[in-house]
């Protein structure tokens, strides 16, 4: 499940353009049939749900999209700022 989920967030990272494009099909349904084998062992669980609404959403992936696209460029703009001294 990890090395899976560590192709999604890969993905997440690169797919940094201004534009949404949805996943490929095929790597939503490897990602949900992982959800199901998983709530299979352990039973649903927070996170659990989460995947699963993201992977039969459209809209769900494009509004965590825009959110993270919204953080990062917030983050490009201000992250200075932390590390700056304020008296």
């Amino acid at each position: 499940m990890y090395k899976l989920e560590l192709t999604f967030i890969k993905l997440l990272i690169l797919n940094n353009t201004m534009q949404f494009k949805d996943y490929p099909a095929e790597q939503i349904a490897a990602k949900l049939k992982q959800v199901d084998e998983f709530e299979s062992k352990y039973g649903v669980k927070t996170v659990s749900k989460s995947w699963r609404k993201w992977c039969t959403d459209y809209e769900y992936r494009k509004r965590e999209w825009e959110w993270r696209q919204s953080l990062a460029n917030y983050a490009s703009k201000n992250a200075h700022k932390a590390i700056i001294n304020t008296k």
